[in-house]
């Protein structure tokens, strides 16, 4: 299966992933290291394994895979057959890992965690990408993601297809309800926004009403996030819009949900489920046939 989920894939550089590895191994070394292995495997074992699916989904996270195989025995050779946002199906070679038993061991639980927690994200990205493959829209994230893998979570989205929203609160102005509420208003929201911040920063403005929706196109923004509309609702606020900012639908969004409000016109689909609740994708590290 030669599938690729997203064809134009970035890498994200080992500098930014080398400390969550470290991190995870860390915390499952614990004071005494793998006392398991080091009982059961002699020291001159060497072994070779495979990766291999279960299950039908996106690849994403090797090269933290990897990472954790080299920081415990740099001796640990990866050779990776279907690469990060490949799509691969039950009994799939992902990679074959050869060297010291032990080691192999000793790294295997935080690679797998890594690998398969975000494969899940990837494939749950694809899976929306499929459904609305035939509109205009796109699929992003939010930052409802696992503290500490925001970045490689939000890899991970763009390894299945999607796209990220804003990565943190400092990279756009993302005025929600309560900011309304507190601020006073739609309109002096927008305004106190616009007078704080620098000229290269976006403005985004949640919306539940269509009224709303016209206040805000009053005094304009960059974009607008539409939040909880049905299909029919969400069709009449993109023609509201008029192409005047970018339209997002947000709230509650599955697979099965996300044909029909893409279908309304919108630009963008965002769905936090992505990150916080994807299912793990299973992936085993078995012994070579």
């Amino acid at each position: 299966m030669n599938e690729i989920a997203a064809p134009n894939l970035v890498r994200l550089p080992d500098l930014l992933l080398a400390p969550l590895v470290e991190a995870a191994l860390v915390e499952d070394l614990g004071r005494a290291g793998d006392i398991t292995s080091n009982a059961t495997i002699p020291a001159a074992t060497v072994s070779a394994l495979v990766l291999r699916a279960r299950d039908h989904g996106v690849i994403a996270g090797l090269d933290l895979a990897r990472l954790a195989f080299a920081a415990i025995s740099p001796d640990i050779v990866m050779t990776v057959v279907r690469d990060d946002g490949h799509v691969v199906a039950p009994g799939d070679l992902i990679a074959r890992v050869t060297g010291p038993a032990r080691a192999i061991l000793t790294a295997e639980r935080v690679a797998l965690n890594f690998l398969c927690q975000l494969s899940g994200v990837a494939t749950a990205t694809h899976t929306i990408a499929r459904a609305i493959a035939h509109t205009r829209a796109r699929v992003c994230d939010t930052r409802k993601t696992v503290p500490g893998l925001r970045t490689v979570q939000k890899y991970a989205v763009r390894c299945g297809g999607g796209v990220n929203h804003r990565f943190g609160l400092d990279d756009a102005v993302l005025i929600k309800d309560n900011h309304v509420a507190i601020a006073g208003g739609v309109v002096p929201a927008i305004a106190a926004a616009r007078a704080a911040i620098g000229h290269l920063v976006k403005i985004e403005i949640e919306v539940d009403t269509l009224a709303q929706l016209d206040e805000v196109l009053a005094v304009g923004v960059d974009a607008v996030l539409l939040d909880n509309m049905g299909p029919d609702m969400l069709r009449e606020a993109v023609a509201m819009i008029g192409g005047r900012a970018i339209a997002e639908a947000s709230g509650r969004i599955t697979p099965e949900t996300a044909p029909a409000i893409a279908e309304s016109g919108v630009d963008l689909i965002s769905a936090g489920w992505l990150t916080h609740s994807a299912r793990v994708f299973d992936i085993g590290l078995d012994a070579a046939l």
